[in-house]
């Protein structure tokens, strides 16, 4: 193959991942935006009702994250059946999604609604729980449709078509905002429901999303070869139906489990900090917010590498297999750098969009803020990288080692060291920062290096 001929694969498998990251990164970096905003519009309710609802938001998004990690199998089986042209398999895929979605989705609701109890067998005040509470049980009412959503926008991104996905989340975002702020406040004869509100807005925000995308394929013409919706003609729990049951089971317990592992390692982190006092604290909060933003436009180019590589896996060509987990790779690490660079050479106007950075009573939180920024700008790249590796696996259906790897990355190297940095040779917070970076670092090498090895048997 001459250089001309390799250039131009390259070139192409460059276009097609960002055609499918553009769109998808758009919309995480959007329901990321929801978060920033739902914490600033509750701090307009006061401070302890930031710490409620930051509580309350805590333990839905840590809900939300793992079963839609679990439901993230449905990207590359949905993928490796469009590559191989089979769209019955995709839609039976599709289907067995949206059940597990509803028997995912049951329970944790429910668990959801108990969320005051929770909150005070963690230890937390009863007060702060009992207010959470409100918040829960309102945004309980979210979480069947914003599975099923996550089933939808999979299924979107496998057969190449993520447009819908962001356009829909952008305006559901929009949606959310602008009920945060009528139902908190009780705008246009609605009562104030204080922060409740924000729980019912984004209830609203997510079944707004999961109902646009469902009408949207159920209306389309190119939509009826999958069936989707026609469960009388798909959804008998046949051998075949009974074998993608399980093998969504079987790849996605460990995408949760990894995804558990990693939120796990920054819950911990953040307690471990907040032993180290408030300013400690609110300094991370700033760093960490502003790392979780530019962790989700990467987070759409892996899940873009993921379709990629599970399209190609499909068609059975793996030498486009191995350019597609490569190109996401690069590409990962060339968005995160970009990303550093920012965090590197302007953090004070980064910082300076949480706090008043005149104001002399904040000079430590801001000194301390512009010190991690610095630490998480030398992890953006790796965190790019390691994120992207895992998504190439994914669409190879490698996911069992890939948790295992982030077991021992995230807790027995980033943790330990981190630990060790900040008690043992006592760098505070800043040693708990490096300890991710060192962990993230261990995850990147050793995920880009399963994914040769797998290509190389």
């Amino acid at each position: 193959m001459n250089d001309n001929t390799s250039r131009s694969r390259l070139i192409f498998e460059v276009k097609q991942c960002l055609l499918l990251a553009v769109p998808l990164a758009a919309a995480q970096l959007a329901q990321s935006a929801t978060g920033f905003v739902d914490t600033v519009m509750m701090g307009w309710l006061g401070s302890q009702t930031i710490a409620s609802g930051g509580l309350g938001a805590a333990i839905f998004t840590f809900f939300l994250l793992i079963t839609t990690g679990m439901i993230a199998a449905v990207s590359p089986l949905a993928a490796e059946a469009s590559g191989a042209g089979k769209p019955e398999k995709i839609g039976q895929i599709v289907q067995q999604g949206l059940g597990i979605s509803l028997l995912l989705g049951i329970p944790i609701t429910v668990i959801l609604w108990h969320g005051g109890a929770l909150l005070v067998l963690l230890g937390q005040n009863a007060n702060t729980a009992t207010l959470a509470q409100t918040y829960l049980r309102a945004i309980a009412w979210g979480f069947i449709p914003g599975l099923g959503f996550a089933v939808l926008k999979s299924f979107l991104s496998a057969i190449s078509q993520p447009q819908l996905v962001m356009v829909t989340v952008v305006l559901g975002t929009l949606l959310n905002i602008t009920a945060n702020y009528v139902l908190m406040f009780g705008k246009f004869g609605l009562p104030s429901l204080g922060l409740a509100g924000i729980g019912w807005a984004s209830t609203l925000s997510l079944w707004s999303m999961f109902i646009a995308l469902a009408i949207y394929i159920a209306s389309q013409r190119r939509f009826a070869i999958y069936n989707i919706f026609q469960f009388s003609a798909n959804y008998s729990f046949n051998r075949q139906s009974r074998r993608i049951f399980w093998e969504i089971f079987q790849v996605g317990l460990p995408i949760a489990g990894l995804v558990a592992v990693e939120a796990g390692l920054f819950t911990v982190v953040t307690f471990l900090i907040g032993q180290l006092g408030t300013t400690a604290l609110a300094a991370h909060q700033i760093a960490l917010q502003t790392a979780s933003m530019s962790f989700q436009m990467v987070l759409g180019i892996s899940f873009a590498t993921t379709v990629r590589v599970g399209q190609l896996v499909g068609e059975g060509n793996w030498k486009g297999v191995r350019l597609a987990g490569y190109v996401g790779i690069a590409l990962g690490g060339l968005s995160m750098a970009i990303a550093g660079l920012i965090f590197w050479l302007v953090p004070k106007l980064v910082v300076s969009l949480y706090l008043d950075i005149d104001n002399p009573n904040n000079q430590d939180v801001v000194a301390l803020a512009m010190k991690l920024l610095a630490v998480a700008a030398i992890f953006q790249i790796v965190d790019g990288i390691q994120v992207t590796a895992a998504g190439a696996l994914r669409g190879l259906k490698d996911t069992q080692i890939p948790m295992l790897i982030g077991v021992f990355a995230y807790w027995g190297v980033g943790l330990l060291t981190g630990y060790a940095l900040e008690i043992w040779f006592g760098f505070g917070a800043i040693g708990l920062w490096w300890g991710l970076a060192i962990g993230l670092a261990c995850a990147a090498i050793v995920l880009t290096w399963r994914f040769r090895i797998l290509l190389c048997r």
